[in-house]
């Protein structure tokens, strides 16, 4: 399958929780400077998934490389509106038992206990 490219915009944030809305594939050529933005230090990194059609096993891995260190260093990866076909990768693997999933991006917000209006 093609690889298209992966744009991810930083959301309204907090020093604690950093935001970013994914937009194109997951894959082993686009994945590089995504990681970087994972990288960053803060409590909570929340990814709104909703615009990723598909990954790929190197797109995996990156964010289960990330949920691991996140949780390692006390601080948490939150994935939001990942469609079917990601879930179903998620399922097949099994990190879906990993790897926490909330269904859109205010979701993500109310299990940090606020709301998207909150976080600006």
């Amino acid at each position: 399958m093609p690889s298209g490219k992966l744009l991810f915009e930083p959301l309204p944030s907090t020093s604690s929780e950093h935001a970013y809305r994914l937009e194109g594939p997951l894959t082993l050529n686009n994945l590089f400077g995504f990681q970087e933005v994972l990288r960053q230090q803060c409590d909570t990194t929340i990814l709104d998934m909703s615009g990723v059609p598909y990954m790929d096993s190197a797109g995996l891995g990156v964010l289960v490389n990330s949920h691991v260190s996140h949780q390692q260093h006390g601080r948490r990866l939150i994935l939001a509106g990942v469609n079917e076909r990601v879930q179903e990768l998620f399922r097949l693997t099994k990190v879906d038992t990993v790897l926490e999933l909330v269904p859109d991006l205010e979701a993500a917000y109310r299990a940090l206990g606020g709301t998207q209006k909150d976080i600006a």
